[in-house]
């Protein structure tokens, strides 16, 4: 059997709840089919980088699956067929990636907290201690402006 990564797009008005019933089913079609479903990722709805079917955002799944090249087929007929998918998109992988998927650490490094100092930047002195020369509408010429 062949290993693939599976992501399926679904639109942002369905529920979460229905988002997993619809993963349910993917992996039900694919069981029946000879092939096992090893790890699923939900990562949440997300802005879309451009319009798909009249929607901005969409509910984000991965699926890592190891079936047959006609479970594959068949899932992705019936993805096809229902309204609720926006897009799909299947690799064929060499080997499935253990852990958390980057998408997933991408999200745990957005919430380390509090930064450091900005690079190079860090040690610079603070400017509030230097002199400002005067604009020129602060730099009045006498007579102007003066109406006797």
């Amino acid at each position: 059997m062949a290993l693939y990564e599976h992501v399926y797009l679904a639109r942002q008005d369905i529920s979460p709840q229905q988002v997993e019933t619809l993963t349910a089913q993917f992996k039900t079609i694919i069981a029946s089919l000879g092939g096992t479903v090893g790890k699923t990722e939900y990562w949440g709805v997300k802005s879309l980088a451009y319009r798909i079917k009249k929607n901005r955002k969409a509910h984000f799944t991965l699926l890592n699956i190891d079936a047959p090249p006609a479970a594959i087929a068949e899932m992705e007929r019936q993805q096809s067929i229902n309204e609720d998918i926006l897009r799909i998109l299947t690799l064929r992988v060499e080997e499935l990636e253990e852990g958390p998927s980057a998408q997933l650490r991408k999200r745990d490094d957005d919430d380390r907290g509090e930064r450091g100092p900005r690079g190079p930047r860090g040690d610079r002195p603070d400017r509030g201690d230097r002199e400002r020369r005067p604009r020129r509408d602060d730099a009045r010429v006498e007579g102007e402006g003066e109406v006797e």
